[in-house]
């Protein structure tokens, strides 16, 4: 029986990543369904934060901090959150010791968890984001600076880890993966996801078995994964982020740049970043193969007039002839 993946989006600098973990791992062992496998995926919720890492001490005292920080619990003052949150965690077996000390950038964090899950598969990458969260949650320790990522690695068993990171490999993988989350709706740390459904937040034990329960009874239609990534791609051009559908989109461009659908998705996400020159050929390219296809001809005249070019006008008369809908 093929595993059923369950993917953790999350971000290390997240406490409630860790609690959810030490969660999941929880409702696994009381787990009597099919086989699981567990995936970690990248997810910011800081994505501002400077290379170099700064004390979250320093933080705490600017107000305009303190402010922004009130809408994680609306209800608590930030320290009576801090509070709670290491109170939820200790009854999770999370410490003795707990809290972070940095404000660190966990884009290299995300990296070296991501190449872990690519070199070792999914026990490998577990150790490495179990030593990650540990690092920054428990051992207070700085995850931007390469020397305490590297020993996170060497601890967890990933020896190469340092060299990779050091490479800059595992970049495009996690900005890739970023732009997924973003076309799937993640937009909590942690958020579960299985067989397309998804459960956000670090629910306790009950409700993580209980969902991935509703998730095994109901596995989704296989789909091939180019039509897969054309629908996120979609997905980030619907939300507004057409430079990201593009990233998405360049994998099938290479390989299928001859289809239509991707040709004309890839023209509405040039029209929609204003890269002009590129839209209008992949256009016109699009409107000789296809005379009778009425929306990339509009789109075409739409391109041109922001072009300033007279021949904007034929196309969008034409356009709005074949489906009124257009004029």
């Amino acid at each position: 029986m093929a595993a059923m993946r369950i993917e953790i989006w999350a971000d290390v600098v997240c406490a409630w990543a860790y609690i959810g973990k030490r969660r999941l791992e929880k409702a696994l062992a009381g787990w009597d369904g099919p086989p699981v496998e567990v995936a970690w995926r990248p997810f910011r919720i800081d994505p501002t934060a400077p290379p170099r890492a700064t004390p979250l001490e320093e933080l705490y005292r600017d107000p305009m901090v303190d402010d922004a920080l009130r809408a994680c619990a609306p209800h608590l003052t930030p320290a009576q959150n801090r509070v709670r949150v290491s109170a939820v965690a200790a009854a999770e077996g999370l410490g003795p010791r707990w809290g972070a000390a940095w404000r660190a950038d966990s884009g290299d964090a995300h990296r070296l968890i991501a190449l872990a899950g690519e070199t070792g598969g999914a026990p490998l990458q577990d150790a490495v984001a179990e030593r990650v969260l540990k690092a920054h949650w428990i051992d207070a320790a700085d995850i931007g600076d390469p020397a305490v990522l590297a020993a996170v690695a060497r601890d967890a068993g990933f020896a190469e880890g340092p060299a990779l990171l050091a490479t800059g490999a595992g970049r495009a993988l996690v900005a890739e993966r970023l732009l997924t989350g973003k076309a799937r709706g993640v937009r909590t740390s942690p958020t579960l996801v299985a067989h397309g459904r998804a459960l956000a937040g670090a629910q306790a034990p009950e409700a993580v078995r209980g969902f991935l329960a509703d998730a095994a009874a109901h596995p989704p239609r296989p789909v091939p994964a180019e039509v897969e990534r054309l629908r996120l791609a979609e997905s980030l051009l619907t939300a507004r982020d057409p430079l990201g559908a593009l990233t998405l989109l360049r994998p099938l461009l290479d390989e299928h740049g001859g289809d239509r659908g991707v040709r004309l998705l890839a023209a509405r996400a040039y029209y929609a970043s204003a890269q002009l020159n590129r839209a209008r050929a992949t256009l016109e390219r699009l409107v000789a193969d296809h005379p009778d296809d009425s929306y990339a001809r509009h789109l075409l005249g739409r391109t041109l007039h922001r072009q300033n070019d007279a021949g904007a006008a034929r196309h969008l008369t034409l356009a709005a002839a074949m489906t009124p809908a257009l004029g």
